[in-house]
C-alpha cells in the first residue's frame, strides 16, 4: 500500500469512527432506555443499518464499503462506549460476514451470498455459541432436503434477524453422525421467537431462543458437513475471525469505565483514588495489548487455516475477557458507593460485563481445549 492509499484509508476511517461520536448520544439514550425494558435495540439498529455499518466490511467490489476487519473492531469498541447491547449484536452480525469475506479472499467462493447481504440489508443470526462441536437438535431425511427441529439458545438480534446461520447433527445412513450446516430464513415456517432474554446485562441484544419445528431445509442449503465432535479445520478461520469481533464491544466497556473512574479521579485526588486508578489502568492496558495481538493474527484476513490458530486464538479471548472484568472490577471500587446505584453508569457497564465469560470458549473449556492441544 503506497502512502497515498494509506492516507485515504486512515481518513476514511477516520469517517466510520467519527460518525459513531456524532450519532453516540442517541445511542446511548436508546440504550439506556432499551436496558431498562428489556427490548432489542431495534432503534439503534436502525440508525447504524441506515448509515451502512451493517454492510461496511464486504469488499467494494461486491457493495459493501471496503472497511477493514481491524477498523470494524475499532467501530465495535467505539459503538460499546455508548451503547454495550447495540454493539454486541452488531459484532455478531459482523463476525458471520468476515468468516464469508475471508472464504470469498481465499477461495472464491460466497460472492452470491455477500452481495445479497448488501442488496437486502439482511441481518445475519448466529447460534454458533453453543453449538460448538456437537451442536443440537435433530434432523430426518426427506426428498430433496430435511426436516429439522431445535432448540438454539444466545442467538442474539434474532430480535430482528434475517437469516439464521446454525447447524444441527444428522445421523447419516453410511457416514455416521455428522452435523450438518445452512442457512434459513428466519421468516420460515415452523420458527418461532421466544421473549425470554430476561437477564441480568446486555438486556438489549435481542438475543432470544430460536425454535425450528419441523422447518424444512432443501439439500442445497446445506454449506458444510463435518463429523459430529471433531474439530474441523475451518473452525480455526472461524474463531479467528470472530473472537476479535465478539471482544471488541468488551474493550469498549472498560474504555468506557476507566473514563469514568478518571473523571471521577480527578475531583477525589485521595492518595488511596490514585493507586486504585494506576490498578483500573494496568488492567485495560493489559486488555488492549492482548486485543491488539488478537488483531495481528487476524491479518485483516489475511491468514491461513493453520492448526494452531484457533487455539492461540481462545487463549487471548479468556485473558481479553478477564483483563476486561478487572478494569471494570477495579473501576467499581475505585469509584466507591455511588457505582452500586443503577442512576450511574458503571453499574449498568458493570452487569453488561458479566457477559463476557459465556462466549466460546468459557475459561474452564478453553483451558482444557488448550491443555488437550498442547499434549498431542
Amino acid at each position: 500500500m503506497n502512502s497515498h492509499e494509506s492516507k485515504v484509508t486512515e481518513t476514511t476511517s477516520k469517517q466510520w469512527l467519527n460518525l459513531i461520536d456524532q450519532l453516540g448520544d442517541q445511542l446511548a439514550a436508546n440504550g439506556f432506555a432499551h436496558d431498562q425494558a428489556d427490548t432489542f435495540v431495534a432503534n439503534n439498529y436502525q440508525l447504524l443499518k441506515e448509515q451502512g455499518y451493517l454492510t461496511a466490511m464486504i469488499p467494494r467490489a461486491l457493495g459493501g464499503a471496503g472497511v477493514s476487519f481491524t477498523d470494524m473492531c475499532a467501530i465495535l469498541v467505539k459503538i460499546a462506549q455508548y451503547c454495550p447491547s447495540t454493539a454486541l449484536a452488531l459484532s455478531m452480525h459482523q463476525h458471520l460476514l468476515a468468516a464469508n469475506i475471508w472464504k470469498y479472499k481465499h477461495e472464491g467462493i460466497g460472492e452470491e451470498f455477500l452481495k445479497e447481504v448488501v442488496d437486502k440489508n439482511l441481518v445475519l443470526v448466529s447460534t454458533g455459541a453453543r453449538d460448538w462441536l456437537d451442536s443440537n437438535g435433530t434432523m430426518k431425511k426427506i426428498d430433496n432436503g430435511y426436516l429439522v427441529s431445535a432448540r438454539k439458545q444466545f442467538a442474539s438480534q434474532s430480535a430482528i434477524g434475517d437469516l439464521l446461520v446454525t447447524s444441527i447433527p444428522y445421523n447419516d445412513p453410511e457416514e455416521g453422525w455428522q452435523v450438518l450446516h445452512f442457512t434459513v430464513s428466519m421468516k420460515s415456517e415452523g420458527i418461532q421467537l421466544l421473549d425470554d432474554w430476561h437477564t441480568l446485562g446486555m438486556r438489549g441484544t435481542g438475543s432470544q431462543t430460536v425454535i425450528l419445528n419441523n422447518v424444512f431445509i432443501p439439500e442445497d442449503s446445506i454449506v458444510m458437513k463435518r463429523a459430529k465432535g471433531e474439530f474441523p479445520m475451518f473452525w480455526n478461520v472461524v474463531l479467528t475471525v470472530a473472537l476479535p469481533l465478539i471482544m471488541a464491544p468488551y474493550i469498549g466497556i472498560a474504555e468506557k469505565a476507566m473514563k469514568i473512574t478518571l473523571e471521577k479521579s480527578k475531583k477525589s485526588r485521595v492518595h488511596e483514588t490514585t493507586i486504585s486508578l494506576g490498578e483500573v489502568y494496568n488492567s485495560f492496558t493489559l486488555a488492549k495489548v492482548l486485543h491488539k495481538d488478537m488483531l495481528e493474527i487476524a491479518n485483516d484476513l489475511d491468514f491461513q487455516a493453520e492448526e494452531r490458530i484457533g487455539v492461540e486464538m481462545l487463549t487471548r479471548k479468556t485473558l481479553v475477557a478477564n483483563a476486561c472484568k478487572e478494569t471494570v472490577n477495579k473501576a467499581m471500587e475505585t469509584v466507591g458507593g455511588q457505582s452500586f446505584y443503577r442512576k450511574y453508569e458503571l453499574e449498568r457497564l458493570f452487569r453488561d460485563m458479566q457477559a463476557v465469560g459465556f462466549h466460546t470458549l468459557p475459561e474452564k473449556k478453553q483451558q482444557h481445549f488448550t491443555g488437550d492441544f498442547l499434549l498431542k
